[in-house]
């Protein structure tokens, strides 16, 4: 159970400060919680490769407001990242997950 047993848990940056091998562990359980408890968990993340690997739904917000809402596979692409965070983002498509690249 997470703290309470409520229908719907609220994450901002959950993974702030986290190692790696934490954030990937505290994603899966995350995503089990979601799965296994039934539970709708909205996480605040800035990184988008976790967002694409481990979320069913994406919002991107721009300047306060929602600018793109859907599933990874359609917000996932090199035109939307790249206006999202107006810098240029490459995506590949790694195993069955989009991974935006970032780094030139």
């Amino acid at each position: 159970m997470l703290c309470r047993d409520t229908d719907y848990v609220l994450l901002d940056e959950p993974l702030n400060n986290l190692d790696l091998k934490h954030a990937v562990s505290m994603m899966q359980q995350l995503r089990r919680a979601a799965r296994e408890l039934k539970k709708t968990i909205v996480i605040v993340l800035h990184d988008i490769n976790f967002a694409s690997v481990y979320s069913d739904h994406i919002v991107c917000m721009k300047d306060g407001k929602i600018a793109h809402e859907g599933p990874p596979e359609t917000i996932i692409t090199s035109d939307v990242l790249t206006a999202i965070y107006q810098t240029p983002v490459r995506v590949e498509l790694i195993g069955q997950r989009r991974i935006g690249i970032y780094y030139e």
